[in-house]
């Protein structure tokens, strides 16, 4: 009789033995033993969590706003390494800029510059940009404005003060209570026309009006009056205004 069946049968219960053993051996296994194992085996055939994996508490820091783009020139470098002789030198090649300015429109007696300790200093006297106890820029007044806001056109920018003087008659409007309204809203006039220039950056620039309080003549007479009643344009150092 052929027996060699006896091999497969033999197969199937060597295979049903493991696994009644298998069976019985889990039966026995701590269940909370059995999940951590099971957990750990399934973290490493998925790939897990490393420590590696786990974010940082550290804030990331993108840096690349700091990083100069292909070929942008860094002009806060250029103002460090400019030195004030430099520096004064720019003013002086702007101041006469200005100067042939005023020659070709013939303001000799209404605009002067002086290159002073705090920087170039404009003076307008009243007539050129007002009538009397006006701050309104009109007419050929806001032309000669915006031909004023070309020369200020400087790279890198420069920072500007815009200033309003009076004399020292009282004005008592109800647009002007008093002079110190009057010179700021001259000062703050002329710099809004000044800034019709978009090659001009506001941030530089600032207005303020001092009244009758900064002479620079006797108000005694009808010409000390005439020049304390002026605007002031203060173009300042690099390194004055870095300070």
């Amino acid at each position: 009789m052929d027996e060699s069946w006896l091999i497969p049968y033999a197969d199937i219960l060597t295979l049903l033995l493991a696994l009644f053993i298998v069976l019985f051996a889990a039966s026995e296994l701590d269940s909370k033993k059995y999940a951590e194992i099971s957990n750990s085996f399934n973290s490493a055939l998925q790939g897990g969590t490393g420590v590696l994996e786990h974010e940082t508490p550290v804030d990331h820091i993108d840096d690349t706003s700091q990083i100069p783009k292909l070929g942008e020139v860094d002009k806060h470098e250029e103002i460090k390494e400019m030195t004030p002789e430099q520096d004064k030198k720019e003013l002086g090649e702007l101041q006469e800029m200005i100067e042939g300015y005023i020659k070709e429109k013939g303001l000799s007696s209404k605009l002067q510059t002086d290159l002073t300790s705090q920087g170039l200093l404009l003076t307008i006297t009243e007539g050129v940009l007002f009538t009397p106890g006006n701050a309104e820029v009109t007419g050929v007044s806001r032309q000669t404005a915006r031909d004023i806001s070309h020369i200020l056109v400087t790279d890198p920018p420069r920072e500007i003060k815009i200033e309003g003087h009076t004399d020292n008659r009282p004005i008592h409007t109800s647009k002007y209570p008093s002079n110190w309204e009057l010179s700021s809203s001259r000062a703050i006039n002329f710099m809004k026309v000044l800034l019709e220039n978009k090659k001009l950056d506001p941030q530089k620039f600032s207005a303020t009006g001092y009244g009758e309080f900064h002479p620079v003549s006797t108000n005694d007479t009808v010409e000390g009056r005439a020049k304390n009643r002026r605007v002031e344009v203060l173009i300042l150092p690099y390194k004055q205004q870095n300070e």
